[in-house]
């Protein structure tokens, strides 16, 4: 029988068995289905954003937006050790997130105490340029928020958009030519680029959502630490060059 990844069947028990292989997706997809509460295309989504983002963007703490059941944050940490912590956010969480993070812990003891799971709204959690934002499927507009919170800190940013909202995003002239899904996606990543990102597009496959561009960003200028303040009665000389000594002439 065909198994869909698209499909919103919850996964189970019964399907331990189409999972039997050594790699790291399969042991993930053995812990999703001892739970028995996350939809098979969840689990795909996820695997898919997680792993491409993970390709680009490096360390730094994960913040998943609009998270659902926070399995997006959870596979970054899991796929990358040198990002210190994930805060995944929705402003209600599943009843079951808190069942599948159970569960995840146990199988990944040294990530548990990384993960942290809340409710709120997007605005509650304060961003920093070191962040890696992520968003899967935040519906509408929600994805619009994504990319503004995490431009205005010019952090590291990736969504995969859905439930487009052609009354209220905008579509930058482009509906005349494209679909207005696809219209408002391509203003997105104009957008960004105008706002000094790097932009990078992607799709997953298909098969698991026709909602399938992921949209990656990541600041042009690198961000440089604080200078450190000088110690205590030292002269810095390069901030007076009228002062500095004169060498031969």
């Amino acid at each position: 029988m065909h198994f869909d990844p698209g499909s919103r069947s919850l996964l189970s028990r019964h399907d331990l068995g189409r999972f039997p292989a050594a790699t790291l997706f399969d042991k993930l997809a053995r812990v999703v289905c001892a739970v028995d509460c996350l939809p098979r295309k969840e689990l795909y989504e996820s695997w898919e954003v997680a792993r491409r983002v993970r390709r680009r963007f490096r360390g730094g703490r994960v913040v998943d937006l609009a998270c659902g059941h926070g399995l997006t944050g959870w596979i970054m940490l899991i796929l990358d050790g040198s990002s210190e912590r994930c805060v995944a956010l929705d402003r209600r969480l599943p009843a079951s997130a808190q069942r599948l993070h159970e569960a995840l812990a146990d199988a990944w003891p040294a990530v548990a105490n990384r993960v942290s799971m809340r409710e709120g709204d997007l605005a509650d959690e304060p961003l920093t340029a070191q962040d890696v934002v992520v968003a899967t499927h935040a519906c509408g507009t929600l994805t619009d928020r994504v990319l503004a919170q995490a431009s205005e800190v010019r952090a590291r940013v990736a969504v995969l958009p859905c439930c487009h909202d052609a009354s209220a995003s905008s579509q930058a002239g482009l509906s005349g030519w494209l679909d207005p899904g696809l219209a408002i996606d391509v203003a997105r990543a104009t957008q960004l680029g105008h706002a000094g990102y790097l932009v990078h597009t992607q799709t997953i496959p298909a098969t698991i959502t026709p909602k399938n561009r992921l949209l990656l960003g990541e600041p042009t200028e690198r961000v440089l630490p604080a200078p450190r303040p000088a110690p205590a009665g030292s002269t810095d000389r390069s901030a007076h060059p009228s002062r500095a000594r004169s060498g031969p002439r």
